[in-house]
């Protein structure tokens, strides 16, 4: 598993996720407060393009749009119906809009009568309430077409009545899922193969992705990507042949000689040449780098390495972090001062303390089993993420 992720056990301002640089920051930013936690979920997700994106099992497809809630905020499915929040409102507020005792609906969702609410935020019905004036939302084949049909003719011949009849609205069933003890938004969403931001979209979650245990969350439905038209071109049919120029024009009899070019002189790399001692730090592993630095994409390089392989520090300094995430991954931080820290992931059998002092070269860990056979390592200037190559050429 991938090394940067939602911080558990940080409050919502410290877990927030606005791009790869501002994730990064956070991880740096953080490492303090994660000295002290238990555990916490390292992903880098932000940080990752291509297969270590956690975005990557939801991008062959799309999520369709929450339905419209009615008047009340309730929005209504075959097997249960959901109330979303309005701004200002509590627990309290939107049980006597739905005609619901207010304990009733606080103890289901787990929330105080007098809770704050996001505006969108959802909340779970622990039983059924008068249907919307739409009905229940049921998967297209299930709604009878003439009583469509019948209904938008009624509307039609009857534009000056007060009141109207709702259309009914199509649309599948999504799974509802009670949030666990030590599951994020990221999690959730990476188990269902949707994106974060979608889940987040769909239940309210606000820019600050903070879900809590036995919330009720609903997972959003995945539409499939559309399939781009392939034309085929039938033999004899497509681009022209262009006319070869000997037959617009005869090739003159006597050729211009030209002189054989020179050879390019050899490069004088004594001039350019630096010394391997001369470079900040050295490579933590010895294998090849296989994943470039991008700070946009992947604020890391990885490093091949084999099952077992030593791990040592790219430079002297002191350790700053030694954890694990929910899902028992490893990370070591050293610190090398002047503002400039390491970090170190899939590694196992970690040899050091958080706050000894290592030297260059001298082995932290080995490397893990994993299908990116490397070792993932990163670079800090302060708390922004910067391009390791500098540093070991």
């Amino acid at each position: 598993m991938p090394l940067h992720s939602t911080f558990a056990c940080l409050p919502p301002h410290v877990a927030t996720r606005r791009g790869a640089k501002t994730r990064a920051t956070l991880l740096l930013g953080s490492l303090l407060a994660l000295s002290a936690c238990g555990n916490f979920d390292m992903d880098f997700r932000g940080l990752a393009g291509g297969e270590l994106s956690t975005a990557q099992a939801a991008q062959s497809v799309g999520t369709a749009q929450r339905p419209q809630p009615d008047n009340r905020g309730v929005i209504s499915y075959p097997g249960y119906q959901v109330a979303l929040a309005g701004r200002g409102d509590t627990v309290a507020d939107v049980a006597s809009r739905i005609g619901m005792s207010p304990a009733e609906l606080g103890r289901y969702n787990g929330l105080a009568l007098d809770a704050p609410l996001r505006e969108g935020e959802l909340l779970a019905l622990p039983r059924r309430v008068a249907e919307p004036a739409g009905g229940v939302i049921k998967p297209e084949g299930e709604i009878n077409i003439t009583t469509l049909a019948g209904d938008a003719i009624d509307r039609a011949g009857n534009s000056l009545a007060t009141t109207t009849t709702a259309p009914k609205v199509s649309g599948q069933q999504p799974i509802r899922h009670r949030v666990e003890r030590g599951e994020t938004a990221y999690s959730i969403a990476r188990n269902y193969d949707v994106s974060v931001r979608s889940l987040a979209d769909w239940n309210g979650l606000g820019s600050s992705l903070t879900v809590r245990e036995g919330q009720h969350l609903l997972i959003p439905i995945k539409v499939a990507a559309p399939v781009k038209e392939t034309r085929i071109s039938q033999p004899g049919q497509g681009s022209s042949t262009p006319t070869p120029p000997s037959a617009a024009e005869a090739l003159p009899k006597d050729e211009v000689k030209r002189p054989a070019p020179k050879a390019p002189e050899a490069p004088k790399l004594a001039d350019t040449r630096t010394k391997a001692s001369a470079a900040q730090m050295s490579l933590p592993v010895a294998g090849k780098v296989t994943s470039a630095f991008d700070a946009e994409k992947a604020g890391y390089i990885l490093i091949s390495a084999k099952p077992g392989d030593p791990v040592n520090a790219a430079a002297a300094g002191t350790v700053r972090l030694v954890s694990k995430d929910v899902e028992g991954e490893e990370i070591v931080v050293i610190d090398h001062g002047n503002g400039t820290q390491t970090a170190y992931s899939f590694i196992s059998g970690i040899t050091v303390k958080k706050g000894q002092k290592v030297n260059r070269g001298q082995q932290i860990a080995v490397a893990t089993k994993n299908r990116y056979n490397a070792i993932q390592f990163l670079v800090f200037k302060g708390t922004e993420p910067v391009d390791p190559m500098p540093y070991l050429n």
